[in-house]
């Protein structure tokens, strides 16, 4: 099939006229950046909140829009990196967090919702033994001890481009240029920046996404090597090269696999988990790891994650072996508003809202990529979704790295921001949704689209 062809000179120009456009619009921002630079490093709080040539400064929020401090007002699809599916400021959860703030907000000691909290994730989940930490990075560095614990083995394996958080062992092999992977049956092993240890780097092993062949003949050399993994952890559906879904069997493969060798699986529902279905990932797909963890969306705005297991893996906790401690985990602000979020705001009937939003912006958006011949095409779940502007399909980092257009992607973030859609920077055309959100907000994110192709094939 040919695709209309998109003149990179076109979008250059483009670029350079939203961007004017949106500097000119957010001069407050600019003028927190100058005073944020001072002290704090960077003018942010993370490095992932960075923008040149300064980033956007947020005042406020509710439901499914968003405030900077300049007034404009945003449809917000970027949702706090997925973390809002409940919208922003929802009265259940403050209503939660307004009863528990006079009654004491820590402790570090548990509280009742704690319970509470863990008896619905262990319904929803299926898996029976949970603990509590305060971030997905937590959670995935907590879990990978835990699996190190109970197999006595050291090697974690990862999937070549999935983000599993800012400790060390995860920091590896994630935005490597093209030329720089390595030969398919040996991923190379990569710090995700300075800072990691060589020997820490060289722990984690990368295999590629949708290969469970390519996976189980590097187990298979490690443990000749006298390095079997410990565990292997892995988004279910990889959601930071846009959304890159498994393909049919490659996630039963993959537990039959990791069975077969003794290898801990751990799936990262950190991004997925309670956005996309009532179980995540491990229900939408019918695979069941050993371990999951959560965080993001679990809080329903505040700092909270967690880990679920099986009764077997988990045990290592309950005898001690391994210490999972935090000073923070279970807090009581944030355990009151995870489970007013799991009882009362993330029912059924709100995953039946966000799939009947999520087919319709994918087919909103898929209607402009026929009628402008754009090589793209849309993936979509529950929640989550994006366009990937590709002729062909991406199963993978390598053929993501393959295909990406950056300076597209770049000026996609541009567009949308200038037209009140408040989107994720350097994600392709990545979006996520909240139960508030409405069938008007989809019409301007796909009204938005729209413009941009016009504008780009005219």
């Amino acid at each position: 099939m040919s695709y209309a062809e998109i003149d990179p000179t076109r979008i250059a120009e483009l670029t350079a006229r939203e961007e004017a456009r949106l500097n000119e619009r957010t001069a407050r921002s600019r003028d927190y950046y100058e005073r944020a630079s001072r002290h704090l490093s960077g003018g942010v709080a993370s490095s992932y909140q960075l923008r040149e040539p300064w980033p956007i400064y947020l005042e406020g929020g509710a439901g499914p829009k968003v405030w900077d401090v300049d007034g404009n007002e945003m449809w917000d699809f970027h949702n706090g990196f997925g973390s809002m599916v409940q919208g922003h400021a929802n009265p259940v959860i403050g209503a939660a967090i307004a009863e528990r703030y006079p009654r004491g907000t820590h402790f570090a000691a548990p509280t009742e919702d704690a319970i509470a909290v863990a008896d619905n994730l262990a319904a929803r989940f299926g898996m029976p033994k949970w603990r509590y930490v305060n971030s997905g990075s937590e959670a995935t560095m907590d879990a990978i001890r835990i699996a190190r614990g109970y197999t006595g083995r050291d090697t974690v394996m990862k999937i070549f481009g999935s983000y599993h958080g800012h400790h060390d062992t995860v920091m590896v092999s994630i935005g490597v240029p093209y030329e720089s992977i390595g030969d398919r049956e040996n991923l190379a092993s990569l710090p995700y920046g300075a800072g990691v240890p060589a020997v820490t780097t060289a722990m984690t092993v990368p295999v590629p996404f949708n290969d469970a062949g390519a996976m189980e003949r590097r187990i298979q050399r490690l443990d000749a090597e006298g390095r079997k993994p410990a565990c292997v952890i892995m988004e279910a559906a990889m959601m930071n090269l846009g959304v890159v879904l498994p393909e049919p069997g490659y996630l039963e493969e993959v537990r039959a696999i990791t069975q077969r060798y003794g290898v801990v699986l751990i799936f990262d529902e950190v991004k997925t988990g309670l956005t996309i279905a009532a179980g995540g990932a491990t229900e939408l797909f019918g695979v069941t790891p050993d371990m999951i963890t959560l965080a993001k969306a679990l809080g329903g705005g505040l700092p909270t994650g967690a880990i679920g297991g099986t009764a077997e893996v988990m045990s290592v906790v309950e005898d001690h072996s391994v210490y999972q401690v935090g000073t923070y985990n279970g807090n009581p602000l944030g355990m009151a508003a995870a489970r007013a979020s799991l009882e009362k705001v993330l029912t059924p009937g709100a995953y039946t809202w966000l799939q009947h939003l999520a087919d319709r912006i994918a087919d909103g958006c898929s209607d402009v990529i026929r009628r402008h011949n754009l090589p793209g095409y849309t993936v979509s779940l529950p929640s989550k979704g994006c366009v990937t502007f590709s002729p062909t399909k991406i199963v993978d980092y390598e053929t993501f790295l393959g295909s990406q257009n950056v300076a597209l992607t770049d000026l996609a973030w541009l567009f949308n921001m200038n037209r009140g859609i408040f989107m994720t920077p350097g994600r392709e055309e990545e979006w996520t949704l909240s139960v508030t959100h409405t069938d008007d907000a989809v019409d301007a994110y796909i009204a938005c689209f729209d413009e941009m192709a016009h504008d780009l094939t005219k």
